[in-house]
């Protein structure tokens, strides 16, 4: 998110406790009109969400966007399959990893850019047990040392 035209809707960051990431790549969202209001005011959530490649075209599952509040008759359900938009090429690249052991696709965050809605997904292979702990061990440490380096800069 570089240029200051994109805006952060909603971020998973339970992805990064629970998964490697492998690679990323950034899909459209195919959205009705009313559902792309809500994003706009904030209204999404993508803790839940999974993506799944069915007959060549890939759909991302249980992400949550709250009915547009003045949309009436043409909200649809907050809990819907909606299709994503990517290359051909990307999409293989994703279903072929995707049966491998271990690894699965996953929503990292969604965002406008350029006023688009897009969701960023990864290819992730799931952590074991230990490595999560190794995780918590190092983010600890490095949060010790900066409070060590904290202290010892203000008595100086």
């Amino acid at each position: 998110m570089k240029d200051s035209k994109d805006r952060l809707i909603a971020n998973n960051k339970k992805v990064f406790h629970d998964y490697f990431i492998e690679e990323a790549f950034e899909a459209g969202i195919e959205l009705v009109g009313t559902e792309v209001k809500s994003l706009r005011q904030g209204n999404c959530s993508i803790k839940e969400a999974f993506i799944g490649v069915d007959n060549g075209e890939i759909f991302i599952h249980h992400m949550h966007i709250n009915p547009y509040e003045k949309g009436n008759i043409f909200n649809r359900d907050p809990l819907r399959k909606r299709k994503l938009l990517l290359h051909k090429r990307e999409i293989l690249k994703l279903a072929q990893g995707r049966e491998a052991a271990g690894y699965t696709i996953v929503p990292v965050k969604v965002y406008f850019k350029n006023g688009r809605a897009k969701v960023e997904i990864a290819l992730a292979r799931g952590k074991k047990l230990y490595d999560k702990r190794d995780d918590i061990a190092k983010k600890d440490a490095k949060r010790e040392a900066e409070r060590e380096f904290k202290i010892r800069n203000l008595k100086a």
